[in-house]
């Protein structure tokens, strides 16, 4: 091998992305778009959500527990309804989530110890934001029936429930989806550089004065993945630096474990990249087949849903995607300073897939070339 041939193949690389408009749009302006709009807009959060109350008793006690569900930061827009048949037009078009539902002897069985129902009517449709409103207004009630209690001298629980949370004290969400999104966005470059490298030249027609030339094909394949490894670096680190600078997501790690990680993460979807790439004639297809590799990438990766809830038969897919082994160690250098040694737990396996992957770009490549 030539290393000179090489690094002026790489150069040459590097010269095509960056001279032309839609390459640098494409590969740097979609992730910053797309990190502040995952940080802030993708959130499970629950918060400014609508909810409706049916009040028929009219008591003190009713009077009472609407109030704290009025005066609570999380349900800033509230409706109230006047009549059971409100109930059905509001939950079929809409206009609320949840329906707080007072009957009429609420507050005469509540001051008389007796079973004293609130009925909470919950929008199916939208089944997290429902769970999660349910617990709050679980907790609303609870709330004032233990204040209620004990402002008459009955103490039904002398224990309290005091819960802490690690690594992300105040449960802000866009931290979480931040260290997610440093490995899912550089994911994302480095398959766009890595895939359109060799379908660029076959569409434009300059692969054939590539296989003419002194280069030998390990030399080109070489030649062509490093542009693609070191774009996804610098673009990681980019996103790095914005969430830790900027948005001030709290890093507690080791940066040179990070780097480590990162440079790996991207190897092993740079051989995706120019497996993509081979088997495409054009850029067109090519990006076709990154969104035909990101969407179960993404999902099956941990990033949305827990690899726990999948059913078992597919769980073992999920250990040949990169993406899984890079947010585990994102989020753990993030948030819990992870050590070396849980690291390389989850290196190893991206250094299998690394070679696998590469390898076998490699011999579809040449195969190509024949």
């Amino acid at each position: 091998m030539n290393w000179e041939r090489i690094l002026a193949l790489i150069w040459k690389e590097f010269l095509m992305v960056l001279r032309d408009a839609r390459s640098r749009t494409t590969i740097f302006l979609p992730p910053l778009v797309q990190l502040l709009i995952f940080a802030f807009a993708a959130t499970l959060d629950v918060k400014n959500v609508p909810i409706g109350i049916l009040n028929l008793d009219k008591g003190e006690k009713s009077f009472e527990l609407v109030q704290r569900f009025y005066g609570s930061k999380i349900f800033t827009h509230v409706v109230f309804l006047q009549k059971v048949e409100d109930v059905a037009p509001f939950m079929d078009h809409q206009k609320g989530v949840m329906i707080v539902f007072i009957e009429q002897e609420f507050s005469r069985n509540f001051d008389a110890a007796k079973e004293a129902n609130i009925q909470l009517i919950l929008d199916g449709r939208r089944s997290n934001t429902a769970q999660i409103l349910m617990g709050y207004a679980n907790t609303i009630i609870n709330q004032f029936s233990r204040e209620y209690m004990a402002r008459i001298g009955v103490i039904e629980n002398n224990m309290a429930l005091v819960p802490r949370y690690w690594f992300n004290p105040n449960i802000i969400y866009y931290w979480f989806n931040i260290a997610s999104l440093v490995a899912l966005l550089t994911m994302l470059s480095c398959l766009v550089v890595t895939s359109q490298s060799v379908a660029r030249e076959r569409e434009l027609g300059t692969f054939d004065q590539l296989l003419v030339s002194p280069l030998m094909p390990i030399e080109i394949l070489i030649g062509k993945i490093i542009p693609g490894i070191l774009i996804g670096v610098i673009e990681g680190l980019v996103m790095w630096g914005i969430g830790v600078s900027l948005l001030q997501v709290p890093f507690t790690g080791s940066f040179v474990l990070f780097l480590s990680s990162l440079l790996l993460f991207s190897c092993s979807v740079s051989g995706f990249g120019l497996f993509i790439s081979s088997l495409s004639m054009t850029q067109q297809q090519a990006l076709l087949g990154i969104f035909v590799f990101m969407l179960p990438s993404v999902l099956l990766s941990g990033f949305a849903t827990p690899i726990e809830n999948m059913p078992s038969w597919l769980q073992p897919i999920t250990y040949a995607i990169p993406l899984r082994y890079m947010l585990v160690i994102s989020k753990g250098l993030f948030f819990k300073a992870m050590s070396a040694k849980i690291v390389w737990h989850n290196l190893w396996p991206m250094g299998i897939i690394c070679m696998v992957t590469l390898v076998g770009a490699s011999v579809c490549f040449r195969r190509r070339l024949q």
